[in-house]
């Protein structure tokens, strides 16, 4: 008689295929390259739709709405009898997806199991319960911890030790600096360690097997963020852990690598043929510590120029929309507290900067300054990546912001101190108070098409 045994497929960044015993499940699929906009695969790998659209998965599990894990692009290839099931607070999502066609729409609660054929998935509570998940997964006699993007906190650490014994945990591995890239002549390097509190946690668990999982991509080939933004190598990882459970093996997967688990060990298995490499695949992140960023000019060369309707479109904002919107979102921090200065820059495709300067108020909101008072803060943006803001749901990691990248006043400099980066106007103008922005710019280009 066979040993029960369980097949693991890696798809691309959190992206994964289970089989066991003629069920196959599959979590949080991508089938883009890029994704996101602009999140490249690393390593490389194409995707052949034909055959993914030939695919029939018994359900299909997303552990958040964040568009690198719910893609609507991406479900759109598959069969509209799947069942989804997806763990979102906001009802808005399940109406997009409905809308698509799927007809098996289904909520997930923290700790209430699904079961489907061979298989046993139970969410479970992520740092921030109000928009990730993790999943613990039992078949064949195995468990497996599906960390996804999520931080775990101590308690719900130690709810997963009594879940134990753990014979694979999909580890989240890179700790992107997504704040720091934005205002980085303000921020320190980022320590060559993994986060003090991973090690002890994994311990804790003490698997059979650890694959470094999400964080498969890369920006553009010509961004800098590709050597300031990801400061964990996958041979880093690797070897931290390795000398922290020396009793656990540290797997790599990459897209399209598949793997046997059973109770005595983890074989290769046949890859996923619609998931295709492209390329050298032993990659490896390498970073720079505080990488010297190129100018917002720079950037903003690289990308097309904008339409004349896209031009007025951004040009309307930056002289209305955002004035009247300004009032309508809160300042984490008490820096905006007291009325300041703005200066944003939006830069277009041959680096020609329109600059904009605005009085902020905490009582009356925003308005036109055409003042010489000095700056209290600044903002520089290429104009293609605030069109794709407003239009296409980009978000805040890709859009190549530059936050307070000059020297204030020595008052000001002593406040900003204590002011967090996100207090950034346009960053709360844009994103405070949207949800699935992106997911609803996919679902509009795919009805359109349709």
């Amino acid at each position: 008689m066979p040993t029960p045994s369980l097949t693991i497929s890696r798809i691309l960044h959190a992206g994964y295929l289970f089989e066991c015993a003629g069920t196959r499940i599959a979590f949080d699929t991508i089938f883009e390259n890029p994704f996101s906009r602009n999140c490249h695969a690393f390593p490389d790998v194409r995707f052949d739709h034909a055959q993914i659209r030939r695919q029939r998965f018994d359900a299909v599990f997303i552990s958040h709405f964040h568009d690198d894990h719910c893609s609507l692009e991406s479900l759109d290839l598959l069969d509209r009898a799947t069942p989804l099931y997806i763990y979102c607070l906001f009802e808005a999502l399940f109406d997009m997806v409905r809308q698509l066609g799927f007809s098996q729409v289904h909520a997930l609660r923290l700790n209430e199991p699904v079961d489907v054929g061979a298989f046993h998935v139970i969410p479970r509570e992520a740092m921030d319960a109000d928009v990730d998940s993790m999943f613990q997964v039992k078949a064949a006699g195995m468990n497996v911890l599906n960390v996804v993007d999520s931080w775990i906190d101590e308690g719900t650490l130690a709810k997963l030790v009594e879940e134990g014994p753990w014979d694979m945990v999909l580890w989240p591995f890179q700790t992107m600096r997504e704040l720091e890239v934005l205002a980085p002549s303000r921020a320190a390097a980022a320590p060559p360690q993994l986060p003090e509190e991973w090690l002890p946690q994994l311990l804790a668990l003490n698997p059979r097997y650890v694959v470094p999982s999400s964080c498969q991509f890369l920006q553009e080939p010509w961004s800098w963020y590709n050597r300031a933004f990801f400061p964990i190598s996958y041979a880093q990882f690797a070897r931290e852990v390795g000398a922290a459970l020396p009793h656990a093996q540290v797997v790599r997967l990459d897209p399209s690598v598949s793997a046997r688990l059973d109770a005595g060990s983890l074989q290769p298995a046949p890859p996923l043929d619609w998931v295709i490499p492209v390329g050298a695949q032993d990659v490896d992140y390498v970073y720079e510590g505080n990488a010297a960023p190129p100018s917002t000019a720079d950037i903003a060369r690289h990308f097309a120029p904008l339409t004349a309707v896209q031009h007025a479109r951004v040009m309307e904002y930056c002289r209305e929309g955002l004035l009247e919107k300004y009032g309508e979102v809160e300042a984490a921090s008490e820096y905006f507290d007291r009325p300041r200065i703005w200066q944003l820059s939006v830069v277009d495709h041959e680096g020609r900067f329109t600059r904009f300067r605005y009085r902020l108020d905490p009582e009356e909101g925003a308005a036109v300054d055409d003042s010489d008072a000095p700056l209290g803060w600044t903002t520089e943006i290429p104009a293609a990546k605030l069109y794709a803001a407003l239009e296409l749901g980009e978000s805040l990691t890709s859009m190549y912001m530059r936050i307070n990248d000059t020297m204030f006043d020595a008052e000001t400099e002593r406040a900003l101190l204590d002011a967090d980066v996100v207090d950034d106007p346009l960053i709360r103008c844009l994103f405070s108070d949207t949800f699935g922005a992106y997911q609803a710019a996919q679902l509009r280009r795919l009805l359109a098409r349709a």
